[in-house]
C-alpha cells in the first residue's frame, strides 16, 4: 500500500468510526460508539436471546476487549457535515507526507537535535498529519506526545492513525487560529512551520507564553530567508529579527540557533524562565 493509499484507508475509517462524528452514541455515557459499535452490546444481546424474553435490569457492563473511542472532536461540538470534503482532506494529507519532504525537512535529524530523554510531554503545535508527532511518539517510549491543530481534519486523523496503528502515547486537540490551546502539560512546546500562519503573533505568542509552563521549553522552525525552492512565498516569511523579538519579547528567553541543521529553515530553542 502506497502513502496516498494508506492516507485514504485512515481517513476512510476516520470517517466511519470517530465517535460522535458519523452516528449516534449508545450506551450509558462515557462509552463510545464508532468501530465498536457493530459488536452487539450485552443488553442487545439478551433482548435478542429469546422470543418475548424480558431485558436484563442488570446495568451494562462495557466490554474491556472493546475500548471507547474518545473522539477528540465530540468535546468541541464539531459536526461532520461541517468538516472538509474526503477527497480534498487526503490530497491535503498526502501533500505533508509526501515522500520528498524528508530530503530537506529532515525529520529524525529534528528529533535527534531536541534532545529528548523519553519520558517527557512534549506537544506539537500545529501538528497538521502529524508529520512530526508519530515521530516524537517513538522518541518518547515513557512520554506522550499532544498534537494541537486549528483544523478538525487533521485532528480526526491523527487520532485515528494512533488508534489504529496502536500508538497510545499520542493525544490529538483542537483549537483555534488565535489561542495555541493545552499546552500547561508541555516540557517542550515544538512548532514547525506554522509561526508564519498565525495572524496576530504578539498575541498568540503572550498567550502560549502564559499557558506553559516554567522552565518549559520552545522549539520554533521557520524557513530561513531568501529566494527557495521549498517553503512559502518570501512575503509570508517571518524574518529571524521578528522571530527573536516576537518571542522574546513574549518573555521566552533565547537558548540556541542551528542555521545548519536544515538545508532551507532555522531551529530557534527558547526557554520559559
Amino acid at each position: 500500500m502506497n502513502a496516498t493509499s494508506a492516507s485514504a484507508y485512515v481517513l476512510l475509517l476516520s470517517l466511519a468510526s470517530c465517535c460522535g462524528c458519523s452516528r449516534s452514541d449508545t450506551g450509558t455515557s462515557g462509552t463510545a460508539s464508532g468501530s465498536a459499535a457493530t459488536t452487539p452490546s450485552p443488553t442487545a444481546a439478551a433482548g435478542t436471546a429469546s422470543h418475548g424474553a424480558q431485558a436484563s435490569s442488570k446495568p451494562v457492563v462495557h466490554d474491556p476487549t472493546h475500548p471507547p473511542i474518545d473522539c477528540p472532536l465530540r468535546a468541541k461540538g464539531i459536526h461532520p457535515h461541517d468538516m472538509k470534503p474526503f477527497e480534498e482532506v487526503e490530497k491535503y494529507i498526502a501533500f505533508l507526507e509526501r515522500a520528498d519532504r524528508a530530503a530537506w525537512q529532515k525529520p529524525d535529524v529534528v528529533v535527534a537535535a531536541l534532545k529528548l530523554n523519553g519520558d517527557e510531554t512534549v506537544v506539537d503545535l500545529g501538528a497538521g498529519s502529524g508529520y512530526f508527532s508519530f515521530r516524537l511518539a517513538k522518541a518518547l517510549p515513557r512520554g506522550k506526545v499532544v498534537a494541537i491543530d486549528i483544523e478538525p481534519e487533521m485532528v480526526r486523523h491523527i487520532h485515528h492513525r494512533a488508534m489504529t496503528q496502536g500508538v497510545t502515547n499520542i493525544e490529538a486537540t483542537l483549537t483555534k487560529p488565535d489561542d495555541p490551546g493545552d499546552v500547561g502539560a508541555g516540557d517542550l512546546v515544538f512548532i514547525c512551520d506554522v509561526l508564519h500562519h498565525v495572524g496576530d503573533r504578539d498575541a498568540w505568542l503572550a498567550r502560549l507564553f502564559a499557558k506553559m509552563k516554567q522552565a518549559a521549553r520552545l522549539v520554533v522552525i521557520e524557513f530561513k530567508e531568501g529566494p527557495l525552492p521549498e517553503g512559502p512565498p518570501e512575503a509570508a516569511k517571518v524574518t529571524r529579527a521578528e522571530i527573536l523579538r516576537g518571542v522574546t519579547g513574549a518573555g521566552f528567553v533565547a537558548t540556541e540557533e542551528e542555521t545548519d541543521l536544515l538545508p532551507y529553515q532555522t531551529l530557534f530553542g527558547f526557554r520559559k524562565p
